[in-house]
């Protein structure tokens, strides 16, 4: 069993900043991606980022220079660091570990930016 839980969304004005962070916990012996993706109101799922074991990254191109992804292998932990937040980055965040053939998913935690 692998539980994936996120903390840090909240509500921010735009160009402010907000660090979205997410553990994996259970029965983990080596997770390969990690990553987030987002729901905005009314709208379907989209990739934002995902870092590979390796440390390799990939950005969806709305928040490239913006955003940025970290993991700690050793903690089995992601961090999404996001900065000069914009009304449109609005959304559902949810983090996703790549393990055992498999994603397991988060639950959610929302992100508002005001303008």
């Amino acid at each position: 069993q692998v539980q994936v839980v996120e903390s840090g969304g909240g509500l921010v004005q735009a160009g402010g900043s907000l660090r979205l962070s997410c553990a994996a916990s259970g029965s983990i012996h080596r997770i390969n991606a990690m990553g987030w993706y987002r729901q905005p109101p009314g709208k379907q799922q989209e990739l934002v980022a995902y870092i590979t074991s390796g440390g390799s990254t990939n950005y969806a191109d709305s928040v490239k220079g913006r955003f940025t992804i970290s993991r700690d292998n050793a903690k089995n932990t992601v961090a999404l660091q996001m900065s000069s937040l914009k009304p449109e980055d609005t959304a559902v965040y949810y983090c996703y570990a790549g393990l055992y053939g498999r994603e397991y998913w988060g639950h959610g935690t929302q992100v508002t930016v005001s303008s």
